[in-house]
């Protein structure tokens, strides 16, 4: 997903955008069936593989297919409807997928979610407009630029280590509820349901923040509440009522931040970029998807160690890392506001 997102996105830069969509929805479902049906470990890494591949560039081009279909005041707000599938998905999907498994077989889950995207496959074909928009063609070499911009390196960052931070805690959440709350299976099961619908609010409440008060403000709002929930769950996990509290809570942050961080990348790729604001809109979902990898791997190093009760604070420690980058990157965006409002008074003078 990491790898798939900027190259493939890059790589059909001249497509039309819709196009693209269906292309790597049917690919999504080809990988799938295939998984369904395969034969030994290898096919199926190779599904997964693929599967991967369309995840990361369906999110990439979605991003920019959904601010496009609305006013740039509503962009944010655009944004977080769309990632509210992803996030409810995310958390509803795994007990869903294990009660289909545990019922059929795992092969069947795998033909479940080949159905789900054949739906998704046909509803983007009859609703997504055909005269989108379409970003003017660039050679490849223009649209790997956005490597070299460090103002966009600067939100790559952000995005990476607050969500790393998050999933340093989240990837081990069930075992803490099991383990040091009391919760038993079918419990957390139905708290992770209640989670996504947490999620859900939190998504569309931080894409409407963003809209009204920028990415900057959003993101530091958010970014602050994520810590401080990190930390207060340090303490409150061992009581099985706090531990649902604060958890609900620790949902309306975990993803509010989406619709913000990828406004803002699309809207500075826009300014420094503007050959190549999908690829950036791309990478940005590549480091998303390196935050949870490497914080789900954090994790694993601190509970191997330190124990599972450690994975929380030191996931807050590291979400305050990402809230002093943004708070940088908004001090580097008033000083470049300052010095083209100078520019413009002495161009008038």
């Amino acid at each position: 997903m990491a790898i798939g997102a900027p190259v493939l996105t890059a790589l059909t830069g001249k497509w039309n955008r819709k196009h693209v969509l269906l292309a790597v929805m049917s690919l999504f479902v080809a990988g799938n069936l295939l998984a369904w049906q395969a034969p030994g470990y290898n096919t199926l890494i190779t599904a997964r593989i693929l599967t991967g591949l369309a995840h990361g560039v369906f999110f990439s081009i979605g991003s920019t297919i959904a601010t496009g279909l609305v006013a740039k005041d509503k962009a944010a707000s655009a944004i977080a409807i769309m990632f509210t599938g992803l996030t409810v998905s995310l958390v509803t999907g795994v007990p869903i997928g294990t009660y289909i498994g545990q019922l059929f077989g795992w092969q069947t889950t795998f033909l479940i979610v080949a159905i789900l995207g054949i739906i998704a496959l046909i509803g983007s074909a009859l609703l997504i407009p055909s005269n989108l928009k379409q970003p003017a063609a660039t050679k490849l070499s223009s649209q790997l630029k956005v490597l070299t911009q460090p103002r966009l390196l600067l939100v790559y960052a952000i995005t990476a280590i607050g969500y790393g931070g998050s999933f340093t805690a989240f990837t081990y959440l069930a075992s803490i509820l099991e383990e040091v709350a009391g919760f038993n299976a079918s419990a957390i099961g139905l708290i992770m349901l209640v989670y996504g619908v947490s999620v859900a609010v939190g998504n569309i409440w931080g894409g409407k923040m963003a809209d009204k008060k920028g990415p900057i403000s959003a993101l530091t709002l958010i970014f602050i509440g994520l810590a401080a929930v990190l930390f207060t769950f340090t303490f409150t996990a061992v009581n099985p009522i706090l531990a649902v509290a604060t958890i609900l809570v620790w949902g309306a942050f975990a993803f509010g931040n989406v619709p913000g961080l990828q406004v803002y990348v699309v809207k500075l790729a826009e300014k420094h970029t503007p050959d190549a604001v999908d690829v950036a809109s791309g990478l940005n979902i590549a480091a998303f998807n390196v935050g949870i990898a490497f914080g789900s791997w954090g994790g694993g190093m601190i509970v191997s160690k330190a124990g599972l009760m450690h994975t929380p604070w030191v996931g807050g420690i590291i979400v305050l890392f990402a809230l002093a980058l943004t708070r940088l990157s908004g001090a580097l965006d008033k000083r470049t506001a300052t010095r083209s409002t100078a520019q413009a008074l002495n161009q008038a003078a």
